[in-house]
């Protein structure tokens, strides 16, 4: 069964890691649209073109069957409107990949990726996953060394964005009812040295998502974090170069608390962190 029939998704930092991974499993689970974003458009297509590979619904080809005798007044044009009725309604179960190439520091870039998708989706938003994040300058220094600058560009990019994002996107989603999915670490409930920028933007991204979650109760638009844990990417293996990266999870091994969330399977779950990699996700009453 395609859990995401009809969903109308938009995913940050889908060009790598866990996006890209996430936006192949939606478009595996069925979604109607997925906007992925990133910085580079090269990286997007790729993404896309793989979409394409392994979700059938984005380039299956559609057989038509008609029963007709074609000697019969008025049958071809039966057969027109049959065939051509029947393309459509094959054509609105496909899924739709939008790529969207933007620098989410910018402001005017995240008004650009929320218009450019409601747009295209014809005001639908259902799903919004906030995924882009950045470590900052590696190897990592301790924050009595952080550069200001990094400073400011992790935080807006791992903290800042993903509250314009929902600010912008939110009416649209009001009106349908939606799922918004920020991802945390642990790095935002533990602070390690070294870490910086980083576990500050996510120690942030833990206390937003609460805030959002119980200002938003009975709204339908649900807020919920995800953990996924250690996996083995490539802001991973910046970080920690000396750790073996075979030991990490593989992003693909940790979609499936994503998919429910995105789901109506999820539809009461608001204000939880979830841990991708647990038993349970991490959650007692599960």
């Amino acid at each position: 069964m395609a859990r995401l029939e009809g969903k109308y998704v938009l995913i940050t930092g889908a060009s790598q890691g866990l996006g890209r991974q996430l936006a192949i499993a939606y478009a595996q689970q069925g979604a109607s649209g997925i906007a992925i974003v990133a910085r580079r458009q090269e990286a997007l297509k790729e993404v896309r073109d793989r979409i394409n590979e392994v979700a059938p619904k984005t380039n299956k080809t559609t057989v038509v069957v008609v029963s007709a005798d074609l000697t019969q007044p008025g049958e071809v044009e039966r057969v027109t409107n049959e065939v051509r009725k029947r393309i459509l309604a094959e054509a609105a179960l496909q899924t739709k990949v939008l790529t969207i190439a933007a620098d989410l520091t910018q402001p005017e870039d995240i008004e650009r990726v929320v218009a450019t998708t409601l747009n295209e989706f014809n005001g639908k938003l259902d799903v919004l996953v906030n995924n882009a994040s950045t470590i900052g300058p590696a190897p990592m220094p301790f924050l009595l060394d952080y550069p200001l600058e990094d400073f400011h560009s992790v935080i807006n990019t791992n903290l800042i964005a993903p509250f314009l994002l929902i600010k912008k996107a939110l009416p649209a989603m009001i009106e349908r009812g939606g799922s918004i999915i920020n991802v945390t670490s642990d790095a935002g409930v533990r602070g390690y040295p070294g870490w910086g920028a980083y576990g500050i933007s996510k120690f942030g991204i833990e206390g937003m998502s609460e805030t959002w979650a119980a200002e938003l109760e009975g709204s339908g638009v649900r807020v919920n974090w995800v953990d996924p844990g250690d996996m083995n990417t490539a802001m991973h293996r910046a970080a920690e170069p000396n750790e073996d990266p075979t030991q990490w999870a593989d992003p693909a091994e940790v979609t499936d608390v994503f998919v429910y969330l995105a789901s109506d399977e999820s539809q009461n779950v608001n204000g939880q962190r979830f841990q991708a990699q647990e038993e349970n996700w991490g959650q007692n009453n599960s």
